[in-house]
């Protein structure tokens, strides 16, 4: 059997191993960046490589974030940012091809350095586009310290794994959104539940946010409500443990972020808290860990009564799809607030009844004992509820019950 017949047997061979190896991965690494990890590992394994960088491609900044290498460069992860077109592997990722240098990878008029990677220094550089179904979805680059000459077999093998590599990503990304979204209406089915059962206006509030904070992995969620008066907002509940966040005061409308989000009716989205000159405490947020923020009103038909924050403890761009979710849990708590509030109108309305009936009644019997003018025996009740420190209702009460007792004897 020729040489040649059997290298192309054994390469087949090794493809199919390949195959193997990566559904294995895609089987027990269901979370993306355990995924990465391995496939970072299983790249280097299989081209001999010193490096492995793989880059995935954020839509809606349309630039490619470093996600996963083979040491993991913990500094950088998620930190490096190419748009498309820049550096090698921003032309990789914007033409959509291969590219292959066997040395002095830096000396191409496409390189960037980035300051701290190790990488930057390596010889030779192969960078393959992972795309599926026509859709960018990352680069994974393959690196040697020494030069290195890039066969064709391990070219071909170098597409064979991006190719892999982007259906495990798209399988992994559908099966942790189906997760995420499966979670989020399950917590919204327990929010809607609460509420219909009456429970108290404050525990309420308190499941809201410690339940947002669950589903969007906030380290701090908390709701504020709107004091019509002295227009400010203060918070009304938080799951937040600190002390400091708990007792920071009351925020202005018209010098916050959280009011502009009240005075344009509208979801406000802050990158980084600690740099925003429009957020009032930098200081707490930098002491609580605190870079992005989320604020969302909370809308009683056309009337904003609070926002949600949530904060996360990186800089995250909050996605449409967070946005929306976010949307639906305040429209939830403002369902709850103001179902309770009428309830507590109701209530009041009932009782100031009650006492109008009480006092009219105490001025009858002292307008007749007395032979007091109506008006006189309101200003006496008065001024023995504030003689003695008493409401009104107490005084008259106290009037009644003696003159039963009167007619008792």
């Amino acid at each position: 059997m020729p040489t040649s017949l059997k290298d192309q047997l054994k390469e087949k061979d090794r493809q199919i191993e390949l195959l193997h190896a990566i559904n294995s991965i895609v089987s027990e690494m269901p979370d993306l960046d355990a995924l990465l990890q391995k496939f970072c590992d299983l790249v280097a394994e299989q081209l001999h490589a010193d490096a492995v960088l793989i880059y995935l491609f954020d839509e809606n900044k349309e630039q490619l974030v470093l996600r996963g290498s083979l040491k993991p460069h913990r500094e950088h992860i998620g930190q490096v940012k190419l748009k498309l077109g820049e550096g090698i592997t921003g032309w990789v990722a914007e033409k959509r091809k291969l590219v292959a240098i066997s040395k002095a990878a830096s000396d191409d008029p496409r390189f960037k350095l980035f300051q701290g990677l190790p990488e930057d220094r390596f010889e030779a550089f192969l960078s393959v586009p992972i795309v599926l179904k026509n859709e960018l979805v990352g680069v994974v680059n393959v690196q040697h310290k020494k030069a290195h000459t890039h066969t064709p077999s391990q070219v071909l093998l170098a597409e064979t794994i991006g190719h892999e590599i982007a259906g495990a990503i798209g399988h992994a990304r559908v099966s942790h959104t189906v997760k995420k979204k499966t979670q989020q209406l399950d917590t919204l089915a327990r929010m809607s539940q609460t509420i219909a059962q009456g429970a108290y206006l404050r525990e309420i509030l308190q499941l809201i946010v410690s339940m947002t904070a669950e589903m969007m992995g906030s380290k701090i969620c908390s709701l504020m409500l709107l004091d019509e008066k002295s227009k400010e907002l203060r918070i009304e509940a938080t799951q937040s443990l600190s002390e400091e966040y708990k007792g920071k005061p009351h925020v202005q409308l018209r010098a916050s972020v959280s009011g502009r989000a009240v005075l344009e009716k509208k979801p406000i989205v802050v990158p980084d808290v600690t740099k925003d000159p429009q957020y009032g405490y930098p200081d707490i947020a930098r002491k609580e860990n605190l870079r992005s923020l989320l604020v969302v009103p909370m809308m009683a038909k056309d009337k904003v009564i609070g926002v949600l924050n949530c904060y996360t403890v990186k800089v995250h761009s909050f996605t449409a799809d967070e946005i929306q979710l976010v949307r639906a849990v305040s429209n939830q708590a403002a369902v709850a607030i103001e179902h309770t509030r009428a309830i507590e109108k109701a209530i009041a309305a009932e009782e100031a009844l009650e006492t109008r009936k009480v006092i009219e009644r105490a001025k009858g019997i002292l307008m007749r004992q007395q032979g007091l003018s109506e008006e006189a025996s309101f200003r006496l009740i008065q001024r023995q509820a504030m003689d003695r420190r008493k409401t009104m209702k107490e005084v008259a009460e106290a009037l009644i019950l003696s003159e039963e007792l009167q007619r008792g004897k």
